[in-house]
């Protein structure tokens, strides 16, 4: 008898687990609109976070915090009864901050020597979390009709607060996020 409740029990924790989930799991960040393509010398990546934002992460940049996403990018050609074979990795980081002066968001690339000034919060959110034609590798490295692949990553890096008082505020480690990967096969 206690079997049986013991193994009933575990079926309902099971099927509440399989009900609630995907709602549960809905509020995380992810990855959307992921398209490959290329120009003239190198395959693009463009693609979106969703959900990356949370009124923690707001109102920490609103108060002056830099915040930097970490974008990894890895390009992978596809062998049979082989391991795929890796072909290059890319890292894109943006940075945001809040100039409460000037009362604008900046926004930099870590290739680019200047930040893009934002005046309201949404455009500076919508070029922190969207990536536009990304290269991760040159043409002239993939072999023509052979299939590919591009795995996506997107993570917030840990917030640094001045004098290292990340040690007394503990709670920003909790402000931390990371996707899960993403792939976007292609074919060259």
């Amino acid at each position: 008898m206690l079997k049986r409740i013991l193994y009933r029990s575990i079926f309902l924790i099971f099927l509440i687990f399989i009900v609630f989930l995907p709602s549960l799991s809905a509020d995380n960040a992810g990855i959307r609109d992921i398209l490959v393509t290329n120009n003239a010398n190198h395959v693009l990546v463009y693609a979106r976070v969703t959900n990356s934002f949370t009124k923690d992460i707001e109102a920490a940049i609103m108060a002056g915090v830099p915040t930097t996403f970490t974008f990894l990018l890895d390009l992978f050609q596809e062998r049979s009864w082989w391991l795929d074979r890796k072909l290059s990795r890319t890292t894109v980081r943006y940075t945001i901050k809040y100039d409460n002066v000037k009362k604008l968001f900046l926004v930099s690339a870590d290739g680019e020597k200047e930040a893009n000034s934002f005046p309201d919060f949404e455009s500076a959110k919508r070029a922190m979390t969207d990536l536009n034609g990304v290269p991760v590798a040159q043409l002239k490295t993939l072999k023509r009709n052979e299939n590919y692949y591009v795995l996506i990553k997107a993570k917030l890096d840990k917030v640094r607060l001045p004098l290292h008082m990340e040690y007394v505020f503990f709670f920003v480690s909790l402000w931390d996020f990371e996707t899960d990967w993403y792939r976007e096969r292609f074919f060259y």
